[in-house]
């Protein structure tokens, strides 16, 4: 993408972080194309613009395992004797063998699930697209499933969660998602056939190993995994296809993502995943008019299955890119745990604003987790996550949505991010740098103080990259801004007044 008008002669332009390679991705993928299950065919996938233009998704990990208020994996550590999880459960609720997880299932009510107010509330935060969780690792769709009759319709809520998700979603006019934690069920649930090595119930295996349910708990075997099972029987890499691709045929999401590789490991290098990529791409045209418009994210994970660069866009769970990557990627974070747990810590409002332009400086987007109770309510540290966001949103959009990274992502010492801090390590002398229509938009991550000067060394006169300075604001702030173009740097002079609480963003205009 030119940053300027390239019609004068010599004039200096500003790049952003891809070279320039000829046609979009727009163009690339105007004429349908038909996609086959084999590498050679998924690397004719293109990222669509608006997911490129989009930055920001929300997503949440809701299910049974909510009704605990222990995490998204109680469905596993339940069933580990002498974990937290298994204390908590026999002290709560029973021994396992007794009470195991099915028994949640008709606890699950949903009953103050208003989507409609949800969906509009992440988009106030700043959302482009909403991806929730339609299966996790406990083998339990949360839609109308034609191949599983552990459902959300058939029982628990008995609501199809994730239809009533797409409907709210597209009313607020977002790109819907789905994220799909499937295929690791088979090794990852398996604990529910263990027993006990110690105590009163020593050998008595827990209630997985009753056959009776095994269309949930899977039959009898010996993989527990927690990662990707290790040899997944034909049987049930076929049930997983036939679930991911009713899933997509119901439900038409324009992002699918996979919590890892392209399944399975041990099979032809991934050849059933690989069917499933193929499907979402051609379906998608069929829904676009021909147009490829789905984004299909998987991890470079190879205990988990196949990676091959180019077939879909890589995802970073609690990661992100160290500099600009060529293709736009993505990050997926939690601003605490993945699913709800009573009593836990979140992030600061600050710290998921830095992430956030850090990403996108980067090429990348965030797809944001945010846990949601039993009931289908937030808390309100969550409440007041996202309407911090929104405030945020409301000064600093423009510099965010749409825009492109410049020819380097910024400066200064913070580059590296724990993945689990809550609050940001960035200081004001971190710089990200977003561009758009001939404007580069400058962040500085934190407030250096009123009338306290900032460099960015690499605005210089000398620059041939840039041309002339034409204009300085800061957005929010109508205060005039004082600066000056030094020989290492452009010396800029912070307003009296904060126009927000966290990034500030300098609006850097150049003559044409």
């Amino acid at each position: 993408m030119i940053y300027s008008n390239i019609k004068k002669i010599g004039l200096a332009v500003l790049l952003t972080g891809s070279l320039l390679t000829g046609l979009s991705a727009k163009e690339k993928q105007k004429n349908s194309v038909h996609f086959k299950p084999s590498i050679k065919s998924l690397e004719q996938y293109q990222c669509p613009e608006w997911f490129r233009d989009a930055k920001l998704g929300i997503y949440m990990h809701w299910g049974v395992y909510s009704v605990a208020e222990q995490g998204e994996w109680y469905a596993r550590k339940l069933y580990l004797e002498g974990t937290p999880e298994y204390k908590h459960h026999l002290k709560t609720y029973g021994h396992p063998s007794g009470f195991g997880y099915k028994d949640f299932i008709p606890m699950w009510k949903a009953e103050n699930f208003d989507p409609d107010k949800l969906v509009s509330l992440f988009k106030k935060a700043g959302a482009k697209y909403f991806s929730p969780c339609a299966v996790h690792h406990d083998n339990f769709d949360l839609w109308n499933s034609k191949h599983h009759k552990y459902n959300a319709v058939n029982m628990g809520p008995k609501k199809d969660i994730i239809g009533m998700w797409r409907e709210a979603t597209l009313k607020q006019g977002l790109r819907f998602g789905v994220t799909t934690h499937l295929s690791r069920s088979y090794s990852w649930f398996n604990t529910n056939k263990l027993a006990d090595k110690k105590g009163a119930k020593k050998g008595v295996r827990y209630d997985g190993a009753d056959p009776k349910y095994a269309d949930f708990y899977f039959e009898d075997h010996k993989d527990i995994h927690p990662r990707a099972p290790e040899n997944a029987p034909k049987k049930w890499r076929k049930q997983w296809e036939r679930r991911m691709k009713d899933l997509i045929d119901n439900y038409h999401p324009d992002l699918l993502y996979f919590d890892c590789a392209i399944p399975f490991r041990g099979d032809d290098e991934g050849k059933t995943g690989m069917s499933v990529l193929s499907h979402l791409y051609n379906h998608s045209q069929k829904m676009h008019n021909g147009q490829q418009e789905a984004v299909m994210c998987i991890k470079e994970r190879p205990w988990q299955g196949a990676y091959y660069p180019g077939v879909a866009t890589l995802d970073f769970e609690r990661g992100k890119a160290s500099h600009i990557l060529n293709d736009p990627w993505q990050t997926d974070d939690s601003i605490g745990p993945w699913g709800y747990k009573k009593g836990a810590s979140y992030m600061t409002v600050n710290m998921v604003i830095d992430k956030l332009i850090d990403i996108v400086s980067k090429n990348g987007n965030m797809l944001l987790n945010v846990p949601i109770k039993a009931d289908g309510t937030l808390d309100k540290q969550t409440t007041d996550i996202l309407e911090g966001m929104s405030e945020w949103m409301e000064v600093n959009s423009e510099a965010i949505f749409e825009t492109r990274p410049w020819y380097m992502f910024g400066e200064g010492p913070t580059n590296e991010i724990h993945h689990r801090a809550q609050k940001s390590p960035f200081t004001m002398k971190d710089i990200r740098y977003t561009q758009k229509d001939g404007i580069l938009y400058t962040f500085i991550l934190d407030w250096p103080g009123k009338g306290k000067q900032v460099k960015l060394q690499h605005l210089t006169k000398s620059n041939k990259r840039i041309n002339a300075i034409k204009s300085i604001k800061m957005l929010g702030c109508n205060d005039d801004i004082q600066w000056s173009q030094e020989g290492d740097g452009l010396m800029v002079t912070m307003p009296t007044v904060k126009p927000c609480d966290n990034a500030f963003c300098l609006k850097i205009e150049f003559k044409q």
